[in-house]
């Protein structure tokens, strides 16, 4: 498809490759070793953290001028699909600050707030995204925290829920709405850049999960939060919701590929130990039924990797992904379900201890059919975008 518009090209190639293959380095050589400690503490270590900020992890795709690498939507979902091959909390730490801080600010920001917030986006300054609501997630409709003027500024108040990264963040990229009534097009929500050490802004208590340690979450609670105008992300009411669907395209992205890996690293986890664990004297992997269970896996993670090969090639090239970008997602993450599913069976009863990775695998793999847009929801919007096109073919 030809949008006219020019390919994103991103980081030159070469020095891509070289950057990718010392990611795929640090990976294996310092995250992974570094994982126990992570589940232990539940938490990710500072110098891990200052590691990841001095590689430039969080600044993959912000614009040079900004001090960010540059990179292109193919090679972001590669470098996320690299570090996922670790737990999901590292992933976690940086993709917030890519897919929905960055996103926003190139998307809907003035000059002015790229300049301010970019710079220190790239440096590693850690950014939560707040939509869900204990009463609203997908439903906007539903929405209940306000930014009502106040001279020339705005007063905020309301509590966001299941919020990530919000114990380490610096800044809130906050979803509130700006008109009582709902308006068409989701124009009553409008978007703000709110500096976490405001008053009237308090991160709740870390919520306890059932998987993925190390990656935070807590609520954000407004009370009469006093912003300046210009904490309006593009200076334009109305315009949060769009700013925010366009964000989850990269952040949808990033999940599907953090799931392909995921996948990928439980299928490797299950193949060296059906090569080492014996049952009537030979390895399980030579018995068919556990074949059959690696080979079913295999092919779905090539599947998901081609597909984000595909999405994030139509994204570098212009073109509206939104569609694709919820079929990547929902692929990605149910199949990362069925194959970590499927590797506690290879692994047999010690798939169900705690001992072994595969119970890990199963626990932190359950959430990823769940953010950036449930399973279900996600089904609406693709069949509505189906239908919205076949009606616009045919009239």
């Amino acid at each position: 498809m030809n949008t006219g518009m020019p390919i994103n090209t991103g980081m030159d190639e070469e020095t891509f490759e070289q950057f990718l293959e010392q990611l795929n380095r640090y990976v294996r050589e310092r995250l992974i070793p570094a994982e126990r400690e992570v589940i232990e503490s539940d938490n990710i270590p500072a110098d891990i953290v200052q590691e990841m900020r001095d590689m430039g992890l969080f600044g993959l795709t912000i614009p040079e001028e900004y001090g960010g690498a540059g990179m292109n939507i193919s090679q972001y979902a590669r470098c996320v699909h690299a570090i996922s091959y670790a737990m999901p909390a590292f992933r976690s730490m940086i993709s917030i600050n890519i897919g929905m801080g960055c996103s926003a600010l190139k998307n809907g920001g003035t000059d002015q707030q790229k300049a301010e917030w970019l710079p220190r986006l790239a440096a590693g300054e850690v950014v939560c995204f707040g939509l869900t609501e204990p009463g609203s997630g997908s439903d906007s409709a539903g929405m209940q925290t306000t930014a009502t003027r106040s001279g020339n500024g705005w007063v905020l108040n309301g509590t966001k829920r299941y919020i990530s990264n919000s114990p380490n963040a610096r800044m809130a990229l906050i979803m509130a709405r700006t008109s009582k009534e709902n308006l068409p097009k989701n124009a009553h929500v409008s978007a703000f850049l709110v500096p976490v050490e405001t008053p009237g802004v308090t991160i709740g208590k870390r919520d306890k999960k059932m998987g993925q340690a190390g990656a935070l979450i807590a609520d954000v609670i407004l009370e009469d939060v006093h912003l300046p105008a210009d904490a309006l992300l593009g200076l334009e009411e109305g315009k949060g919701f769009p700013i925010a669907m366009k964000s989850l395209d990269n952040g949808r992205i990033s999940v599907g590929a953090m799931a392909a890996a995921m996948a990928r690293r439980a299928l490797d986890s299950a193949i060296r130990y059906a090569n080492e664990r014996k049952a009537f004297g030979e390895p399980i992997a030579n018995f068919q039924l556990i074949q059959q269970m690696l080979a079913e896996s295999e092919m779905e993670i090539y599947a998901a990797e081609c597909t984000m090969a595909d999405v994030t090639r139509r994204a570098d090239a212009g073109e509206n992904v939104i569609r694709k970008a919820a079929e990547f997602k929902v692929f990605s993450s149910e199949m990362c379900g069925r194959v970590v599913d499927r590797v506690v069976q290879v692994y047999g009863g010690a798939g169900y201890l705690a001992e072994y990775d595969a119970e890990r695998f199963f626990r932190d793999a359950r959430v990823l059919r769940i953010y950036e847009g449930t399973t279900q929801i996600l089904y609406l919007q693709i069949a509505k975008h189906m239908l919205r096109e076949w009606k616009a073919e045919h009239g």
